[in-house]
């Protein structure tokens, strides 16, 4: 369990990110065809995992939009935002918002990634809901940067995230 806060009062989470230097654990998510991604998609590519709230919340949606703008034109990662919004929220907003480098995938079916990831927030008014977190793998899975926002209305270190690639 990790302590953060929301809107400067503590909340919790039901674990902890993966460690620097440790092999990421697999997850079942859903894309917006509502076909299954599982990590192994991703083989071969350095992969930014993107973890928020809410595609439909204001930090969120500038969290998706900083991601996708820094990975354009890097065809050797991989953008993954990860959510409980349903797939057809993301098609949605990702269509309105013009995003083309990510992947969108939802969490709802057995939340397989919020307890890999330790990213299910247990109490506070948005219990239940994914907090805001990057997590950064290599090429082989290993966690390169991981980092759980202390302040879920603020934004990730996106520098520290981009050079951990």
């Amino acid at each position: 369990m990790a302590q953060i806060s929301f809107k400067g009062t503590p909340v919790n989470t039901n674990g902890s990110l993966p460690a620097v230097g440790s092999l990421a654990p697999d997850f079942a998510l859903v894309n917006t065809d509502l076909s299954t991604i599982n990590l192994a998609d991703f083989t071969g590519k350095k992969l930014i995992i993107n973890v928020f709230p809410s595609v439909d919340t204001g930090v969120c949606a500038l969290q998706l939009k900083a991601f996708n703008q820094k990975i354009a034109g890097k065809d050797d990662v991989a953008l993954l935002f990860v959510s409980l919004d349903l797939p057809f929220a993301f098609k949605r907003f990702c269509g309105a918002e013009g995003i083309e480098n990510a992947v969108t995938a939802s969490d709802f079916r057995d939340q397989s990634f919020a307890d890999a990831y330790g990213v299910k927030l247990i109490d506070g008014p948005l219990a239940g809901l994914l907090t805001r977190a990057v997590i950064v793998l290599d090429e082989s899975h290993t966690v390169t940067y991981s980092e759980l926002v202390p302040e879920i209305t603020t934004e990730p270190d996106y520098d520290a995230a981009m050079a951990a690639l």
